[in-house]
């Protein structure tokens, strides 16, 4: 799977989460799922450093999922 991809699918995951909530709006939710995917994309990362020398390529996807989703 490619980062891109991973992001949407970290956003689309959490979006559907929030999407149960009626009293925001789809634009706040949205926002919501992406800050949501950030959360669990920056704890994945911190969990990773701890072997960061055996993790190097998985942190870099992760790096980059990031990223992907700040795109979105």
């Amino acid at each position: 799977m490619t980062a891109k991809e991973k992001a949407e699918e970290l956003v689309n995951r959490m979006y559907e989460v929030d999407a149960f909530d009626d009293y925001n709006n789809i634009s706040m939710q949205y926002n919501h799922a992406k800050l949501c995917a950030l959360i669990a994309v920056d704890e994945i990362l911190t969990a990773l450093e701890q072997n960061h020398w055996q993790n190097r390529m998985i942190i870099d996807y992760y790096l980059e999922i990031k990223q992907e989703i700040e795109k979105l």
